[in-house]
C-alpha cells in the first residue's frame, strides 16, 4: 500500500510537469527563450560551428598537466601496473558516468553550470554554485603554473641553459654540478652534506626566490608577475568571442601537445636506461591494493583529469546542437584522456630511467610529481641529453599548451555559468567581453599573491584545499543524487534518448543511481579519515591559521549545496503560506506538490530510495 501511494504521487507530479512544459521539439533546445520563439527570432545562444570544435575543446579542457605530471607518478607510487585496477574501477564507475552526465545535462538544457540545475532540479541549484566556486579558485592558481613555464621558456633562449651549471648569481656554496654525480659514492656523500643541484637552486632561488614560510610572504617578483599577466592576456583573447574564438584556438592548443608528447616519447624510449624506467613505472605490486590510500589516489585522479564537477563540461555541452550524439563522443574522449595519461608515463619514466642511470642512483631518487617533475626533474634530464636547449624548448612549449587550453576552457565554463544567470544584461553588445576582462583582471590581481617570494606556499594552500578531491567528490555525489533520485534516472534517460536517438548502455543508469554515489561517498569519507596536514617539501609545516584558511576555501564550495537546499525549502514554505491566504483551499497533498519543486523534494528524497530499488520510475517525456 505504501508503495502504491508513493508511486501514484510521483506519477502525478511528473505528469503535471510534463503537461506544463511539454516535450522539447526535435532540433530545438529547451534553452530557447519563449519570447524569442514567439517573435520568430533565433535563439541567442551560440552553437559550435562544427562537431570537431566541441571535441577539441573538451579534449583540451581535460587533457592537461595532470595527465603528464600526476598520473605517471601516482602509478609508480601506488603499485605500478596494479594501480590500473582501482583506476579503471573509478573510471567506469565514476569518471565516465559523471562526465557524460554533465555534457548531456548542458546539451539538454542549453544552460551553463548553474542555471542548468535551476531548470532540471531547482532544489539542487547549489551544485552549480559549488562548481563555480571551485572553478573560480582553480582559475586563480592553475594559471600560475603557466607563468612559471613561460619564465622557463624565456630562459631557454640563451647560449647555455641557466640551470645546467653552478656559479650563477643565484647559486650558493652548496651547489654541486651533475658531472660530479656520476660518481655514486661522491653523490651519496654530497647528499649527506646537504648539497643541492643547480636545477634545484635555479627553481628555488631564481624562479621562486622562496622565503622561509607563508608567514613571510615577501614582495612580488615582477618578472613572474609579467609572465602571469601575459598568460592572462592570451587566455582573454582565446575566449573573448565565446565559442567562435575558443573553437578555433583549440585546433592548435589541443593538437600540438599530442605531437610534442609523441616526439618526446620517441626521444625518451631511445635513451639508455629507458627500459629500466618503464619497468619501474609498470611493474605491478598487488600488495599495494590493500592500502586505502591507493584507492583514494585513483578516485581523486579520475575526477581531476576529467575536469568534472567544475561546470566547464556542462558549459561546453550547452553549445551543442540538441540532436548531437554526445554519448558517442564522450566515450571516445574518455578513451583519449586515459590513453594520454598512460602514454605520458612512458615518455616521463623513460627519461627518468635515463637520468637515474647517468647519475648512478635509483629511479625512486629522481621520480617527482607535480611542479617538481616539470621544473626540476625534467629540466635536469634535458641537460644530460644532446641538444639540451632544443628538448627544453619543446618540453616547455608542450607544458604551456597543455595548461593553456585547460585554463581557458575552465575560464569559459566560469564565464558561461555567470553570463547565463543574467543573459538579458550580459549578452547585449560588448558587455560579455567587458565582463570577461573584469573577471580576468580580478583573477590576475588575486593571483599576484602566488608570484611573491612566498607565493609557492599560497599556491600549495590553494592546490591542497580549494580544488581538492574532497570538494570534487562531494559535488559529484550530489550531482548523481539530483539526477538519478530526484529528477528520475529514467526521465533523464528519456531526455538523452530524445537527443541522440537511442538509450545509452544501462551501465550509465546503474552508475548514476548506485555505483558512483557509493564510490564518491566512500572515497570522500576515507579522504577525511586519512587527512594529513599540509607540508612543503615534507619539511615545512603550515601554521594553524593557514590550515584554517585552507579549510575555509574548501568549505566555501561544499557549503553551497546544503545552504541552497535550506534556502529553497524556507522560500517554498513562505510561498505556500502566502498562497493559502490568497487562494481557495486545495487538497493538501496536491497543493504541496505543485507549489514548488523544492517544497516537494524533502518528502520525495526519503521515499525515492525505497522505490528505486524495487521498481524503476515510469518513463516520461523529458521536462
Amino acid at each position: 500500500m505504501y508503495y502504491i501511494v508513493v508511486k501514484s504521487i510521483i506519477g502525478h507530479y511528473t505528469s503535471l510537469k510534463r503537461h506544463s512544459k511539454g516535450k522539447p521539439s526535435p532540433g530545438k533546445s529547451p534553452g530557447t527563450r519563449p519570447e524569442d520563439e514567439a517573435e520568430g527570432k533565433h535563439p541567442q545562444r551560440e552553437k559550435w560551428a562544427s562537431k570537431l570544435d566541441f571535441v577539441l575543446s573538451v579534449a583540451g579542457g581535460f587533457v592537461g598537466l595532470g595527465n603528464v605530471w600526476r598520473f605517471p607518478y601516482l602509478c609508480y607510487k601506488n603499485g605500478g601496473g596494479a594501480f590500473l585496477i582501482p583506476y579503471f574501477i573509478f573510471l567506469f564507475g565514476g569518471g565516465l558516468p559523471v562526465f557524460f552526465l554533465e555534457v548531456a545535462l548542458g546539451q539538454f538544457t542549453s544552460e551553463g553550470g548553474i542555471t542548468c540545475w535551476e531548470k532540471l532540479c531547482p532544489i539542487f541549484t547549489g551544485i552549480g554554485y559549488a562548481s563555480i566556486v571551485i572553478v573560480s579558485l582553480l582559475n586563480i592558481y592553475y594559471i600560475v603554473i603557466l607563468a612559471w613555464g613561460l619564465y622557463y621558456l624565456f630562459q631557454c633562449f640563451q647560449p647555455e641553459l641557466p640551470w645546467a651549471k653552478c656559479k650563477q648569481p643565484w647559486n650558493t656554496d652548496r651547489c654541486i654540478e651533475d658531472t660530479y654525480r656520476k660518481n655514486k659514492t661522491l653523490w651519496v656523500a654530497a647528499n649527506a652534506s646537504n648539497f643541492t643541484s643547480p636545477v634545484t637552486e635555479f627553481w628555488e632561488h631564481n624562479v621562486l626566490g622562496i622565503t622561509s614560510g607563508i608567514e613571510d610572504i615577501g614582495p612580488v617578483k615582477w618578472d613572474l608577475a609579467l609572465c602571469l599577466l601575459l598568460v592572462w592576456v592570451i587566455c582573454f583573447f582565446c575566449i573573448w568571442k565565446g565559442v567562435k574564438s575558443t573553437g578555433k584556438v583549440v585546433y592548435i592548443t589541443a593538437t600540438f601537445p599530442f605531437v610534442m608528447l609523441i616526439v618526446l616519447l620517441i626521444r625518451g624510449v631511445t635513451l639508455p636506461g629507458a627500459s629500466e624506467g618503464i619497468k619501474f613505472y609498470l611493474y605491478p605490486d598487488l600488495a599495494r591494493l590493500k592500502d586505502p590510500e591507493v584507492w583514494i589516489d585513483a578516485g581523486t585522479q579520475i575526477f581531476f583529469s576529467y575536469a568534472i564537477c567544475l561546470g566547464a563540461m556542462t558549459s561546453l555541452g550547452s553549445y551543442n546542437k540538441y540532436k548531437y550524439n554526445c554519448y558517442r563522443d564522450c566515450l571516445l574522449l574518455g578513451a583519449l584522456n586515459s590513453g594520454t595519461s598512460f602514454v605520458s608515463g612512458f615518455a616521463i619514466f623513460s627519461v627518468l630511467g635515463f637520468m637515474a642511470q647517468e647519475q648512478g642512483v635509483d629511479i625512486a631518487d629522481v621520480a617527482e610529481s607535480g611542479p617538481g617533475l616539470a621544473f626540476i626533474a625534467y629540466p635536469k634530464a634535458v641537460t644530460m641529453m644532446p641538444f639540451p636547449t632544443l628538448w627544453a624548448i619543446l618540453f616547455f612549449i608542450m607544458l604551456l599548451l597543455l595548461g593553456l587550453d585547460s585554463q581557458f576552457v575552465e575560464v569559459e565554463g566560469q564565464i558561461t555559468s555567470l553570463v547565463d544567470l543574467y543573459p538579458s544584461f550580459l549578452r547585449k553588445g560588448y558587455r560579455r567581453e567587458v565582463f570577461i576582462a573584469i573577471i580576468c583582471c580580478i583573477s590576475y590581481l588575486l593571483g599576484l599573491t602566488m608570484v611573491t617570494k612566498g607565493g609557492m606556499y599560497v599556491f600549495q594552500l590553494f592546490d591542497y584545499y580549494a580544488a581538492s578531491g574532497v570538494c570534487l567528490l562531494w559535488v559529484a555525489f550530489f550531482e548523481c543524487i539530483a539526477v538519478a533520485w530526484v529528477y528520475g534516472v529514467d526521465n533523464f534517460y528519456d531526455a538523452v534518448e530524445d537527443m541522440i536517438g537511442y538509450r545509452p548502455n544501462p551501465w550509465m543508469k546503474w552508475s548514476w543511481s548506485v555505483i558512483t554515489p557509493l564510490l564518491c561517498m566512500g572515497c570522500f569519507i576515507f579522504s577525511l579519515v586519512r587527512y594529513k596536514p599540509l607540508t612543503y617539501n615534507k619539511v615545512y609545516k603550515y601554521p594553524d591559521w593557514a590550515v584554517g584558511i585552507g579549510w575555509t576555501l574548501a568549505l566555501a564550495s561544499m557549503i553551497c549545496i546544503p545552504m541552497v537546499v535550506v534556502i529553497k525549502i524556507i522560500r517554498s514554505d513562505g510561498q505556500k503560506k502566502k498562497k493559502k491566504k490568497k487562494t481557495p483551499k486545495k487538497p493538501q497533498m496536491i497543493s504541496y506538490i505543485t507549489s514548488s519543486d523544492s517544497g516537494f523534494v524533502g518528502w520525495l528524497v526519503c521515499n525515492c530510495f525505497l522505490i528505486q530499488f524495487f521498481k524503476p520510475m515510469p518513463h516520461s517525456n523529458p521536462v
